[in-house]
């Protein structure tokens, strides 16, 4: 099948008890059961069955399995945010004297994440270029994972998946990839070597604005080093399917990130438009770039410009498409200002992914934290505009950003 179909019709769309064509949203904080013996078997994972939300239910489950299907994974673990998907992930593989590396354009709360992790002993060596050479370079004995962004947002640095997975794996580091703002529509890193990859599905996953969640994604297929990665040891039968078990039945449980049954149910519907989403955004995004480009004083940062550094990714590993995100200097930020102001349509928030064009000036919000060399890695500086493209009419988008770069210019 091919995409949209898959959505639609795929294996994991499962036939629910009351003939319910979407799952049955499950919000509930326990389960009961008949008898003692039962409800302690579910506890010791020798049953299947749900006994309290916080440690699984069916609605979540219900996204799990079709996000794991989209992704070619082994099995997936929802959050309560990409934030706590992220988090959840690395404690599951990293201990105190661990290192990270990481690429330095990261999203500005996944910086201040790993700065964090730093007061628990994990330490992360942010890297200029997240490439191969790079990656062997910077590999030690302490080396626990080499995360990144497959698209790195704001910056729209691409990973190349194929070859840094390969340093990392001669090594026998895991790779895990943020792919939020690829979508699993655009890209499917698991195929491309990487063997972890987390979304915030706040963003594009679902689409509407209307919840909050994040995933993991296990590949399934990296051969772990138990004496290496002494945080899997005691899963060590499980073989490759050790990470997916002690992030479900430990870390995920025990630091309690579970997404809302509610939240998984909206983003489960969410997931149904994806295709048609992301093919509408990248339009209307390449057309906006474009426009944006033959304007005086504006100096655009977008994937899809034959330009660009990147371009080459968007054939390779992005099915041809550039992305819903986009950049633009204004000059000054005093210029950036005024234009954010300006504009009609376009939504001043501090998301992405939306059905709506959402704006943001990230050096006053989403990098307000971070230092200033930090700030730059991430390709934002002090007259830096995000724009999330949305799914309206393109020629009132281009006509919007028109307008409100006059009227910032008084012309």
């Amino acid at each position: 099948m091919e995409f949209n179909t898959k959505l639609l019709h795929g294996k994991s769309i499962s036939k629910h008890a009351n003939r319910e064509i979407l799952p049955p949203i499950s919000q509930v904080t326990a389960f009961r059961y008949e008898s003692m013996e039962e409800l302690e078997k579910v506890f010791a994972h020798k049953s299947m069955g749900y006994a309290y939300s916080r440690i699984g239910n069916p609605t979540l489950s219900a996204f799990e399995i079709r996000i794991n299907e989209l992704e070619g994974g082994m099995g997936a673990v929802c959050c309560s945010s990409g934030m706590s998907a992220v988090a959840t992930a690395l404690l599951a593989v990293c201990k105190s004297g661990d290192e990270i590396i990481a690429g330095s354009g990261l999203y500005g709360g996944t910086i201040d994440l790993f700065h964090d992790l730093e007061k628990l002993g994990i330490h992360t060596v942010f890297l200029n270029s997240l490439d191969k050479d790079s990656v062997r370079e910077h590999i030690n004995e302490r080396t626990a994972v080499v995360f990144g962004e497959l698209i790195s947002n704001p910056s729209l640095k691409v990973i190349d998946i194929p070859e840094v997975a390969g340093a990392a794996h001669e090594a026998g580091i895991p790779l895990f990839v943020d792919s939020t703002t690829a979508t699993p529509y655009l890209a499917r890193p698991l195929s491309l070597g990487a063997d972890v990859v987390i979304h915030s599905t706040s963003k594009y996953i679902n689409g509407g604005g209307n919840s909050i969640g994040g995933v993991i994604v296990d590949g399934g297929r990296f051969a772990w080093n138990f004496e290496k990665h002494t945080s899997l040891s005691e899963f060590k039968r499980y073989g490759k399917g050790a990470f997916l078990v002690r992030l479900k039945t430990d870390v995920w449980e025990n630091l309690g990130g579970c997404m809302a049954p509610a939240n998984a149910f909206l983003t489960y519907i969410g997931l149904d438009t994806l295709g048609l989403r992301m093919d509408r955004i990248c339009d209307n995004a390449g057309k906006l770039a474009g426009a944006l480009q033959r304007m005086a004083g504006i100096e655009v940062n977008y994937l899809g410009l034959p330009g660009h550094p990147y371009h080459e990714y968007v054939d390779k590993e992005l099915s041809g498409r550039g992305g819903g995100i986009l950049t633009f200097r204004a000059g000054s930020k005093e210029r950036a200002f005024s234009i954010i102001n300006a504009l009609k349509y376009a939504l001043i928030a501090s998301n992405i992914g939306d059905l709506r064009t959402l704006v943001i000036h990230p050096a006053s919000t989403l990098y307000i934290h971070s230092n200033e060399s930090e700030r730059e890695a991430a390709g934002v500086y002090e007259d830096t505009i995000r724009v999330s493209v949305g799914i309206e009419d393109a020629k009132d988008l281009i006509s919007d950003f028109t307008e409100a770069i006059q009227a910032a210019d008084g012309t």
